[in-house]
């Protein structure tokens, strides 16, 4: 008798959310934060963005263009997350609650007009923490199967104590939370060649986690399901100097043990666009750690997520688990 097959899972997917815009126009707070995103980008990057963006809208809002994308690809399953855009982590406490309960909303409509080959990911306000726990809830309620947060909300980092309920609750339900930054702090340093993107992704991938393990939120949560993108960033390549940090130093000592050994509790997907350092993060964080992601459809991403993890050279079993089978375990995806 023949195994099963292994149904190929996409868990880094984007959607845009044109109720969510229409919330946030001609908001206070808005113009502030575009002047933002333009210096910390530059012009040239923001026109090819905007451009790129355009051309792709139906890709980012249409189902039927969605599934034709996936069938493409060989994707049977995309897990869905609003586009980091939609995060406005500039807004008060009213609107924050409007823009997530409508992100949540709008993402749960989208996939449930394809049951059984999307499921959804929904936003919570990071910058209002006491908000957060019940964004989480809602989205949960509405079937979506967690929820998607940026690397940090204005003056306040990952480790920050106002965000245990968050993660106590996202470990209590089983929810998945997750990481994908929007923005660099390194502002105009990195404003040309699309560095805000090339390196500052990476930056703040590798920051954020490092928050959340050196602060010891991952010892205190040990069911919290934290997803990273982007394979983590810069993280998982280079945890020997975290371990040396951490056994010299005694202000690094905030974890229970060498950093190194939480990439095995944690989860990241595959989008790192190199066979040899794909090879390396299974590796280090093992083949049962590791998700398909495809940054679908933007341009950072890739159309091929399944050519680009066939290139990697690993065995059966590594391929399929992360082909698909860690994805269905991991989001408790029906058959």
């Amino acid at each position: 008798m023949s195994a099963p097959r292994v149904r190929t899972v996409d868990v880094h997917a984007h959607v845009i959310l044109p109720q969510v815009e229409q919330a946030v126009a001609g908001q206070p707070g808005l113009q502030a934060q575009r002047e933002l995103d333009a210096r910390r980008n530059g012009p040239d990057a923001l026109a090819v963005s905007g451009r790129m963006v355009g051309e792709r809208i139906a890709r980012l809002t249409q189902v039927p263009v969605r599934l034709a994308d996936m069938d493409a690809a060989g994707v049977d399953v995309q897990i869905v997350s609003p586009s980091p855009s939609h995060y406005h982590y500039w807004a008060g406490e009213e609107l924050a609650e409007k823009v997530c309960r409508l992100a949540n909303e709008g993402t749960a409509a989208h996939c449930a007009q394809a049951p059984g080959r999307l499921y959804g990911l929904g936003l919570v306000p990071l910058q209002h923490p006491g908000l957060a726990v019940e964004a989480l809830d809602h989205a949960l309620a509405l079937g979506l199967k967690g929820v998607e947060i940026s690397s940090h909300a204005p003056g306040r980092e990952l480790s920050d104590p106002a965000y245990e309920p968050l993660w106590a609750r996202a470990a209590e339900t089983g929810a998945a939370v997750f990481l994908h930054p929007f923005g660099c702090t390194l502002d105009e340093r990195l404003d040309r060649w699309y560095l805000s993107n090339i390196v500052g992704q990476p930056v703040e991938n590798a920051a954020a986690l490092s928050h959340l393990i050196f602060s010891g939120v991952l010892d205190r949560h040990p069911g919290l399901r934290i997803v990273a993108a982007h394979g983590g960033g810069y993280l998982p390549t280079h945890l020997g100097r975290a371990d040396h940090g951490w056994r010299v130093r005694p202000d690094a000592r905030g974890c229970a043990r060498e950093p190194s050994s939480y990439l095995k509790d944690l989860w990241f997907d595959s989008l790192v666009h190199d066979p040899a350092v794909l090879r390396h993060l299974v590796s280090a964080a093992g083949p049962g750690r590791v998700l398909l992601g495809s940054d679908h459809p933007f341009d950072m991403g890739t159309d091929d997520p399944v050519g680009a993890l066939r290139a990697a050279g690993l065995d059966d079993d590594a391929f399929d688990a992360i082909r698909g089978r860690n994805a269905v375990h991991l989001f408790e995806i029906e058959d």
